[in-house]
């Protein structure tokens, strides 16, 4: 059963998922400078496609992400990795209850997530030897979970759309 006031959706096209994916992926490469208080687009994207596409997006794709982000940032190789696999688990494990809730309250609830991510890699930073890189890293999770209404719009806009309009059928 479907939660009250909720539209039922067409399947997502598995390409579109690639494609967002690779864009969030691109413009986290766009050099904006180190700052820490940045929000990282792509753990939204991967989140966002954990809890409505839990099996077409799963850890092993937030694992090869995290990879690739590490070697682009060259960050200690497997920090991004273990922080994205960490934060793409736990969004699985609580995406069907996620989903019973509106937009803004799923903002909220994917917040201690985000910043568990940022607190997990924070810990492989400093345990590395390298240094704290500044207060500005408490916004960044605020940032993503601020995106994550603004994401569900845009990432769900394709799926809302009516497979065959005609003046007989308003779906």
């Amino acid at each position: 059963m479907m939660p009250r006031g909720s539209v039922l959706l067409m399947p997502v096209n598995p390409v579109f998922i690639w494609a967002t994916l690779l864009v969030a992926f691109v413009l986290n490469l766009i050099p904006l400078g180190r700052s820490a208080a940045l929000p990282d687009l792509l753990a939204v994207v991967l989140v966002f496609w954990n809890v409505h596409q839990p099996r077409r997006v799963g850890v092993g794709v937030a694992f090869a992400f995290g990879l690739f982000m590490d070697v682009h940032q060259g960050a200690l190789l497997g920090q991004h990795a273990l922080a994205y696999t960490l934060l793409s688990y736990f969004a699985i494990a609580v995406h069907r209850r996620l989903l019973w809730f509106t937009v803004g309250s799923q903002a909220v609830q994917i917040l201690p997530l985000f910043i568990a991510a940022h607190v997990v890699s924070l810990l492989v930073r400093l345990i590395a030897g390298a240094g704290f890189p500044g207060w500005g890293l408490l916004v960044a999770p605020l940032l993503e979970s601020a995106l994550w209404p603004v994401v569900t719009v845009v990432l769900l806009a394709p799926q809302r759309r009516a497979p065959d309009r005609d003046k007989n059928r308003p779906l």
